[in-house]
């Protein structure tokens, strides 16, 4: 039973797997109709473009709020129907170091993008070597700093996720899929929590599947 909730989907998305594992802590995940699209800046998708005017997934279409977009506002509604507060605290400093976390994900993600577009996607002959770079410093930063956070050492990966867990490991999981510089002899504490983090349920039922397919011009 939907509950009249369909989620378009990408399964080599980061953006839309933080959703769906978000879905899954909150046990919403059968409640949900999960629709695979392929999008890309270079390839239109139709009913995605009409349910968000950026084309992009994920979109999670409500009967009580219309096509919500992007990831951080679908959380939010998400947190909210499956229980206000489990995973974005609601005050205090607990709140704001969950949606640092989240922020910092996203942009790993943004970074390991722009990165990709610079080193696979783009024709070789249009490709900038040097934001390639700048792209890639900022990977290797932000490793850097998560591997100083004692807390992140500390969390209990076991109890109730917070957003910014959730974000951080759908994060550090796409970046390995789509092998772009890695975390794993840079932050070994880092990468003991994100293993952890991994033998999660909502981790387990979400893989990463497919490529990216862009459309015009090769």
């Amino acid at each position: 039973m939907s509950d009249g909730l369909t989620l378009l989907y990408q399964s080599h998305s980061p953006y839309a797997r933080k959703v769906l594992v978000s879905a899954h802590e909150l046990g919403l995940a059968d409640r949900i109709d999960v629709v695979h699209h392929e999008t890309s800046p270079t390839n239109r998708n139709d009913p995605v473009f009409a349910a968000n005017p950026l084309g992009k997934v994920p979109v999670l279409l409500t009967p009580d709020a219309g096509a919500l977009f992007d990831s951080v506002v679908i959380c939010d509604y998400l947190d909210r129907l499956g229980g206000l507060g489990r995973l974005i605290p609601g005050e205090g400093p607990a709140r704001y170091e969950a949606l640092r976390l989240q922020a910092l994900a996203q942009g790993l993600c943004d970074a390991g993008i722009a990165l990709r577009w610079e080193t696979v996607r783009r024709p070789e002959a249009l490709r900038y070597p040097p934001l390639a770079h700048g792209q890639a410093m900022k990977l290797l930063e932000a490793y850097e700093h998560l591997e100083a956070q004692a807390e992140l050492g500390a969390q209990v990966t076991s109890g109730q996720a917070t957003i910014g867990q959730i974000a951080l490991a759908t994060a550090l999981a796409w970046l390995e899929f789509r092998d772009l510089p890695g975390f794993r002899k840079r932050a070994p504490r880092l990468t003991a929590w994100y293993d952890d983090f991994c033998q999660r349920p909502s981790m387990r039922a979400t893989p990463y599947d497919g490529e990216t397919q862009d459309g015009g011009p090769q």
